[in-house]
């Protein structure tokens, strides 16, 4: 489905969705939980969908009601599993070792992009502590059968988070102690440190610290026990941040639902806004270079502010952008420069000269939601109507972003095709 933008600044107010990071992590600590946990202020989305269902399979029982999830913990895992994580990285990486610590022989599925993301640290990791992993590289479904064991792991710190994240939510589950070391510089922190807040909120501990490089290490005592726990899900700045861009580039939107306190790394965009401040002369805002390293869900959007500042902005650091829901470095930079802009990739870095206005054209959303939003936020600096394919992204991340859209004042309407 496409959808056709006329240009029009945005005004009013909107609340933030959930933050899918953050919901991600308490579905999962709470199914593992004894008792019934109750999940408040969760947005809909086919991410979160896609792991509620897996904790189903596994032998929790989730029910939702108008964005309370009432969560009832698992008390006997099923001994065998198939579990379809549609395209969502985080639920895959997340559920892999704790359907492995819960000794459940799984076939996993996957949708999309999906099926190419690599989980090689796991195959690696796991197969050392009594997991076999049956994959051929590049395919799915494949299989898991064994239990999962504790001791020593070691992993590289410039993949994804998400390896950690998995490890840190199996291995309290394990008989034995874990140590988790990092061999490189941990990019992504952001996202484990809101996974060792999940991890504290639901009665586990884990102890953290560096060793004489800086690396952090993870130790984990085994045979701990997940304790159910109410709480309310806080607000998602990496899609307030398509808003807060908005907002520097002319709209006026008051943004709701979020924590000023969150560790949220993409919080970040503040920041980075700030620090561009506003050119009174030339009416633009200042060049920068981001390191998104820790941030990259904000890719997207900066390199669409990038097209307004008053010289050459870089995005450095974004190398494992090539292997989110596409080649997103290629996708936002072919996005920005079919309608106007001066985007050029270079290695795992964007450069983005100035544009004086985007003229208006067709934009491929390459079945990428931030790809989507992120060109939406862009036809508010355009001088012709903008078309997107895959509209209907959104879904993955954002399934109201088109409604509150609108409501802002936005004008579209949607092309089927």
């Amino acid at each position: 489905m496409e959808v056709k933008i006329t240009p029009k600044r945005l005004i009013g107010r909107v609340s933030a969705p959930s933050s899918k990071s953050a919901s991600h992590r308490v579905m999962i600590a709470a199914a593992l939980a004894g008792g019934v946990s109750e999940l408040s202020n969760i947005s809909s989305s086919k991410d979160i969908e896609a792991t509620a269902a897996a904790m189903t399979a596994f032998g929790a029982n989730v029910y939702c009601d108008d964005g309370v999830y009432t969560v009832m913990g698992i008390k006997d895992p099923a001994k065998k599993a198939v579990v379809d994580c549609g395209e969502s990285g985080s639920t895959l990486r997340f559920i892999i070792p704790v359907a492995a610590a819960l000794g459940c022989e799984c076939e996993f599925h996957g949708s999309g992009k999906l099926p190419e993301r690599p989980i090689t640290p796991y195959i690696r990791e796991l197969g050392k502590h009594g997991v076999t992993i049956t994959r051929e590289e590049g395919v799915m479904p494949f299989s898991m059968s064994g239990k999962l064991t504790g001791g020593e792991y070691e992993l590289e710190g410039n993949i994804s988070s998400q390896f950690i994240t998995g490890l840190l939510f199996a291995l309290p589950l394990c008989r034995e102690n874990s140590v988790i070391r990092l061999t490189s510089r941990l990019e992504s922190k952001p996202y484990v440190d809101m996974t060792l807040d999940a991890l504290k909120l639901f009665g586990v501990e884990v102890e953290e610290s560096c060793d004489e490089n800086g690396f952090p290490i993870y130790t984990i005592k085994g045979g701990q026990k997940y304790r159910s726990a109410k709480c309310a899900v806080e607000g998602d700045y990496s899609q307030a941040a398509f808003f807060f861009a908005a907002n520097a580039l002319g709209s006026e939107v008051e943004i709701d639902n979020l924590n000023e306190n969150s560790v949220q790394g993409d919080k970040k965009i503040l920041e980075i806004i700030e620090k561009m401040g506003y050119n009174k002369i030339n009416g633009r805002l200042s060049a920068f270079t981001a390191d998104v390293s820790d941030i990259p869900d904000l890719v997207p959007i900066l390199t669409v502010l990038g097209c307004f500042t008053d010289g050459t902005s870089r995005i450095v650091g974004a190398e494992r952008l090539k292997i989110k829901e596409c080649d997103r470095l290629a996708a936002i930079s072919e996005a920005m420069n079919n309608i106007g802009g001066k985007v050029k990739v270079c290695g795992d870095s964007l450069e983005i000269e100035p544009a004086e206005k985007f003229r208006g054209g067709k934009i491929e959303g390459c079945n990428d939601h931030r790809i989507v939003m992120a060109s939406a936020i862009a036809s508010t600096m355009a001088e012709g109507e903008i078309i997107i394919t895959d509209a209907e992204a959104v879904q993955k991340s954002y399934p109201n972003f088109w409604n509150d859209f609108r409501s802002l004042g936005g004008t579209f309407e949607f092309i089927n095709n």
